[in-house]
C-alpha cells in the first residue's frame, strides 16, 4: 500500500504541468514562465521580453506595469527585474531614457541646451510665495542657469540664452529664439499649441475635451487656464470661474461621469458595510474548518507512515 502511494506520487511529480500564457495564449512549461514580483502574475518569458522591448523603444519607461489590463494590483516592474528579462543593450537604453526623464521632470535640474554639452545643471527652486493661488496655474518664472562645463548662461524655462529684462514670450516673439518655433508660454485661449505647465513640453489640441494629460510627465491640467486637475476627478473646475462650461462635453455627460465616480465609491462602501457583519460571523467558522482540515491531513500522513 505504501509502495503504491510512493510510486504514484513520483509519477505525478514527474509530469511538468503546462501553464497558459495570458498574452500569447500558448501553453508553456513552468520553467519557461516568469512570475512578476509585485503582483504574482505569470507570463512566458518570451512575451515579457517582447513587451518590455516595445515599451522601451517607444519611450514609455517611467512606469512599467503588469501587461494585463485587468490585473487588480497593476504590479510595478523595478529596474532589477527588467534587467533580467531584456538584452543588455536594451537595458542600457532603458537606464539612459529613465535618467533623462527624471532630469526633465525635476524642477531643480535641467539639461544644458548647448550642442554637444550633456551637462545636468542645477536650477534654484522657486520660492513658495511665488506659487499661484488655489485653482490657478502658478506663474512661470524664468531664472538664469549657469552651465559649469561650457559656461553658457541660459533661461531655465525656454532654454535659450539668458534674456534679462524680457519674458520668455517676448524673447520668442523677438526672433532671438528661433529654435523654439515661436511656441508661447502664455495662456491664450485660441492657441492650438501650448506648453505643459509642469514640464513645458509642447502639446497640440485641435478638438475634444479641455481636460488634458501631458504624455511626458502625466500631469493633468485645464487647457484654457493651465490649472492643475490632478486632484479634481469630479471636474468641479468647470462649474465656475473663467472656464465655466468649457469642458467640451454636454452638462449631462459631466453629471453622468460624476455619478459614475461617486457611485463606484459609494458601492464599495455599502458593500463593505453590509458584508462586514457576515465576515465577522464567518471568520470563526473558516478558522475552525481550516484547523479541522489541517488535522485531517496530519492524521492521513500519520496513517500512511504507520502502514
Amino acid at each position: 500500500m505504501a509502495v503504491y502511494s510512493a510510486s504514484k506520487n513520483s509519477v505525478d511529480l514527474a509530469i511538468d504541468p503546462l501553464i497558459t500564457c495570458r498574452l500569447c495564449l500558448a501553453e508553456c512549461a513552468l520553467i519557461d514562465m516568469y512570475e512578476l514580483i509585485d503582483c504574482r502574475c505569470l507570463y512566458c518569458r518570451s512575451c515579457m521580453t517582447q513587451y518590455l522591448t516595445i515599451l522601451i523603444s517607444e519611450g514609455n519607461i517611467m512606469s512599467i506595469t503588469c501587461p494585463d489590463a485587468h490585473c487588480k494590483k497593476q504590479g510595478q516592474l523595478e529596474a532589477a527585474e527588467i534587467q533580467r528579462l531584456i538584452e543588455p543593450h536594451i537595458y542600457e537604453k532603458y537606464c539612459r531614457l529613465k535618467y533623462q526623464r527624471e532630469v526633465e521632470n525635476d524642477p531643480c535640474r535641467t539639461w544644458c541646451p548647448e550642442a554637444g554639452c550633456e551637462t545636468v545643471c542645477h536650477v534654484c527652486p522657486v520660492p513658495a510665495s511665488s506659487s499661484g493661488a488655489s485653482g490657478e496655474a502658478p506663474p512661470i518664472i524664468s531664472k538664469p542657469v549657469h552651465c559649469p562645463t561650457c559656461g553658457l548662461m541660459f533661461c531655465s524655462i525656454c532654454k535659450s540664452k539668458w534674456h534679462a529684462g524680457q519674458t520668455c514670450d517676448e524673447h520668442i516673439h523677438s526672433g532671438a529664439a528661433d529654435d523654439h518655433g515661436g511656441i508661447p508660454f502664455n495662456t491664450n485661449d485660441d492657441s492650438e499649441i501650448k506648453r505643459c505647465p509642469l514640464c513645458h513640453v509642447p502639446i497640440e489640441r485641435t478638438d475634444g475635451c479641455a481636460q488634458m494629460m501631458c504624455k511626458r510627465c502625466k500631469h493633468v491640467f485645464c487647457w484654457y487656464c493651465l490649472a492643475s486637475l490632478d486632484d479634481d476627478f469630479l471636474l468641479r473646475h468647470y462649474d465656475k470661474g473663467p472656464c465655466k462650461n468649457k469642458l467640451g462635453h454636454s452638462r449631462a455627460s459631466v453629471i453622468w461621469h460624476r455619478t459614475q465616480v461617486v457611485g463606484i465609491f459609494a458601492g464599495f462602501g455599502v458593500l463593505l458595510l453590509v458584508a462586514s457583519p457576515f465576515l465577522l460571523l464567518a471568520a470563526p467558522c473558516i478558522l475552525c474548518c481550516k484547523c479541522k482540515w489541517s488535522k485531517c491531513c496530519d492524521d492521513e500522513d500519520g496513517d500512511a507512515t504507520t502502514s
